[in-house]
């Protein structure tokens, strides 16, 4: 009997018990998960539950039912590769011959001072859903300030706009033009339509220091009544502790075959692992299918493929609110109500064949 042990119930970890399990053959295989809430979350819709438009029962989607599958709702304080074991903040220590850890990311601030004590987050539903009763406190006419304007930024002003029309919106950005990840196309029509809708872009941004509702743009005091970090990400801190390759935001360099190097049962899926495309659930997704594969053949005795097929992407979608969206598919530009609906359409799916 094997013993798979998969930590984080994210996209990644979610795709490979999905597939697994789809196995009616697959035998003398425990599998653990390990996640800190009982639910899978949909963490790209996050931004909506912060502004207040969606509420988190929309966001969960229940774990598998298996008799093949152990649930374990802890959270994880330690991993030893060495030792083939993981440690819970209950104390209690998990052996396992197959690891998979997909712990997803954490804010990264970027060494500004101040900004971890003093910014709201969207990383996590419990942290989103604290975002969201910080802004619905708000007075009217109050300011809130997003640090951020990559696709995480773009969308929570979109959605806030619609959530609190009196709000005060400001989005600052480091780059000379928000979304700068997409064709000119895409941010000039987003940077039209935050502009018509009353959100205040700057670009250039230089966040120097943060403090409780003050936020220091080129050294110059902003007075906010909230400010949300989507500045950037970083690989969870148990995986940045490891002693193993990575690069300069934790995410660990796995082999082609997905694996910690150096270690031939651990593998890295999601957002704490580095590969050639920009962190997504989609890649995390594409990832953890060819890991379940992986697994499979290594239990039933079968050599591996020397090289995997490349991931190929099927795009990105935003949304500018409920009614207008914006999306990348190929190098195809999509702007309006068609790349809304289609990202609605997506998310439907998502959730139906995942059993919500």
């Amino acid at each position: 009997m094997r013993d798979l042990l998969i930590l984080g119930g994210g996209y990644g970890g979610l795709r490979v018990i999905q597939r697994l399990l789809a196995q009616k053959d697959l035998k003398d295989v425990n599998i653990t998960l390990v996640e800190k809430e009982a639910y899978h979350s949909l963490k790209t819709e996050f931004y909506a539950l912060a502004a207040g438009t969606v509420a988190d029962k929309h966001l969960r989607v229940a774990f598998p039912n298996d008799v093949r599958l152990e649930l374990k709702y802890e959270t994880v304080t330690g991993i030893h590769l060495d030792d083939n074991k993981v440690e819970l903040a209950s104390r209690e220590e998990l052996s396992y011959d197959d690891l998979v850890i997909g712990l997803g990311c954490e804010d990264k601030y970027h060494g500004v001072p101040g900004a971890d004590k003093y910014t709201l987050s969207i990383q996590t539903m419990r942290r989103s859903r604290k975002t969201n009763q910080v802004i619905q406190a708000i007075h009217n006419g109050g300011t809130v300030a997003i640090v951020g304007g990559g696709l995480s930024g773009v969308e929570l002003a979109s959605e806030l706009r619609e959530s609190r029309p009196d709000l005060k919106i400001k989005l600052f950005d480091r780059g000379e033009n928000i979304l700068s990840m997409f064709p000119a196309k895409l941010y000039n029509y987003v940077t039209d339509w935050l502009i018509k809708n009353d959100v205040e872009i700057i670009n250039k941004a230089n966040i120097t220091k943060v403090e409780e509702n003050v936020l220091y743009n080129h050294d110059e005091a902003i007075s906010t009544d909230a400010i949300i970090w989507t500045a950037g990400i970083q690989a969870n801190k148990l995986v940045r502790e490891l002693d193993v390759d990575k690069d300069n935001q934790g995410r660990v360099n796995v082999t082609e075959h997905h694996l910690i190097p150096g270690y031939e049962n651990a593998f890295v899926v999601g957002d704490s692992a580095r590969l050639k495309q920009a962190p997504s659930a989609q890649l995390a997704e594409a990832q953890a299918e060819q890991i379940a594969m992986l697994l499979q053949k290594k239990w039933n005795g079968e050599e591996w493929p020397k090289e995997l097929p490349r991931i190929k992407l099927k795009g990105v979608l935003g949304s500018l609110g409920k009614k207008h969206g914006f999306g990348l598919m190929g190098e195809k530009s999509l702007t309006g109500r068609v790349p809304r609906v289609l990202k609605s359409g997506v998310l439907w799916m998502y959730k139906y064949h995942s059993g919500s």
